[in-house]
């Protein structure tokens, strides 16, 4: 979704998922990133929360057997844009500050999943924090900020 620059406001309607994911929504095409490391997957939980995840793959592994940090990083990332989204409706965007503190790992088929809140939603500013967990046990927790922005002419 970074990239204030493009055309388009970044991801199109979510499409829903498949199989294990039959009812979740995944974005697909408006960042070439977030596809090839996901896939990525997003619900709103009944309280009306969003609750972001996916499925550690051997490609998202370090060489120690578990997530690699910068996977995990790009997954919060992600996460960033789908907990402020009603935020964001009509707007070019990007992330201008992120906050991060490794606490946990995620090994190989685990379920990662993220759940957060935005703090303050500003005029030209959205604050979030969030935090990234696997079986219940923290990954990582997270705080960042989001830019509102004009496409470029």
């Amino acid at each position: 979704m970074d990239g204030g620059e493009e055309e388009s406001t970044g991801w199109g309607p979510p499409i829903p998922g498949e199989g294990e994911w039959a009812d979740w929504l995944q974005y697909v095409g408006g960042d070439p990133f977030e596809d090839h490391a996901g896939p990525f997957y997003f619900k709103m939980d009944p309280d009306g929360t969003p609750r972001c995840a996916f499925r550690a793959e051997k490609k998202h592994m370090n060489g120690g057997g578990f997530m690699h940090g910068g996977c995990i990083m790009t997954f919060a990332d992600y996460c960033l844009f789908v907990i402020a989204r009603d935020c964001l409706e009509g707007v070019h965007s990007v992330t201008a500050t992120f906050n991060g503190e490794f606490v946990g790992s995620a090994p190989l088929g685990a379920l990662v999943e993220c759940k957060g809140e935005v703090v303050k939603n500003a005029r030209s500013m959205v604050f979030l924090r969030g935090l990234i967990t696997t079986s219940g046990a923290p990954v990582m927790s997270f705080s960042a900020v989001i830019k509102k922005t004009r496409p470029r002419t």
